[in-house]
């Protein structure tokens, strides 16, 4: 008989994790919204809809990931943003249903647990989450030796809002003449960074500290900046205007993701020069030889949010996003579209 083999032989230590969720508490409780039930560690997170509050509510879901900008947060040993990204893929995603999100849950699997990586990835996911205004009521994290390598790890997120029946935004409601307003992104969002990286890491050999004088910073400081978050905003705008048409900016860019709210009638006609486009697409197109369209498809290239409105409510619109600290910019409008015609066309 050989010796008495354990779990934490095999690489999960459950101590540790148990230490790590009772370290976490007071940070998750720091996004809790009315609604929320019980305490973290329960088999389920709870929230009570408290559905006299609505005439015809409908719950609206959305889930997402990351993906390789990952990478960057572990090259430059900070991890205290990504969480940020990881909320607003999701939550974006369903404020562009005009739903307001409830709560969030999150998941976490990791080659070999460190509790001071994990609890500042959670710090980013509640920053998130208050700034989304949804509660961070549950999640999990999985040892998966084997599987990662010792310092890598993997997100993944899920949302939860809720919306009046009456008042879904599906993009139904477009008609020709509406303006397309773009709200500016931040930066690259969390999109396209398998090409930033050979592009720039593995191509041109970059490294995360470098200065890049057209940046005017380190290029990882460029690369790691979050995922903006257009929760409040989009309710904000909601109140008083009547919004036709949501769209979250994220893989795919403007060519693949604006038609998806478009009816079939109409066709968006975008122009490329109507908002400044941020030094980081630059760098990127020029180092890696990538064609306009191939942008255009690839990246948010400086518009991270696209709401469609009437041409009677655009100079309003645009002057309560400058009172919210939001650059907007008119890129476009809807035009009628005939059988042959493509959904987006680029002037």
């Amino acid at each position: 008989m050989g010796d008495i083999s354990t779990y934490k032989d095999a690489g999960v230590d459950i101590d540790k994790a148990d230490a790590f969720i009772n370290g976490i508490k007071t940070l998750v409780k720091s996004t809790y919204r009315t609604g929320v039930l019980g305490e973290i560690g329960s088999f389920g997170g709870m929230f009570h809809l408290g559905a006299n509050r609505y005439r015809d509510p409908v719950l609206v879901s959305a889930t997402d990931g990351v993906g390789t900008k990952l990478k960057i947060a572990i090259l430059m040993n900070r991890h205290d943003t990504i969480g940020i990204d990881l909320v607003a893929m999701c939550a974006n995603d369903i404020v562009t249903h005009g739903a307001t999100p409830l709560f969030f849950l999150d998941y976490l699997a990791v080659g070999q647990l460190s509790p001071e990586i994990a609890t500042s990835i959670i710090e980013g996911i509640a920053n998130g989450c208050k700034q989304a205004r949804c509660s961070l009521i549950g999640g999990e994290t999985a040892e998966m030796p084997g599987l990662y390598q010792p310092a890598d790890y993997d997100l993944a997120g899920f949302v939860v809002g809720v919306v009046e029946r009456d008042q879904i935004i599906d993009g139904s409601s477009i008609a020709v003449g509406h303006r397309l307003i773009g709200l500016a992104s931040s930066g690259l969002h969390a999109n396209g960074y398998s090409l930033v990286r050979q592009v720039l890491l593995e191509r041109h050999r970059y490294r995360v500290e470098d200065e890049i004088p057209e940046l005017g910073g380190p290029l990882g400081e460029e690369l790691l900046k979050p995922t903006r978050i257009y929760v409040e905003t989009v309710l904000n705008l909601l109140r008083d205007f009547p919004l036709s048409g949501i769209c979250h900016v994220t893989g795919g860019g403007l060519t693949d993701n604006v038609p998806r709210i478009l009816p079939k009638s109409c066709q968006a006609v975008v122009h490329r020069q109507s908002w400044p486009v941020p030094p980081i697409f630059h760098l990127l197109m020029d180092k890696g030889n990538i064609s306009e369209a191939e942008m255009l498809r690839t990246f948010n290239n400086g518009i991270g949010l696209v709401v469609a409105v009437g041409n009677e409510y655009v100079a309003d619109v645009l002057l309560r996003l400058q009172g919210l600290n939001e650059q907007g910019y008119v890129i476009g409008e809807v035009a009628a579209r005939k059988n042959d015609d493509p959904p987006l066309v680029y002037l």
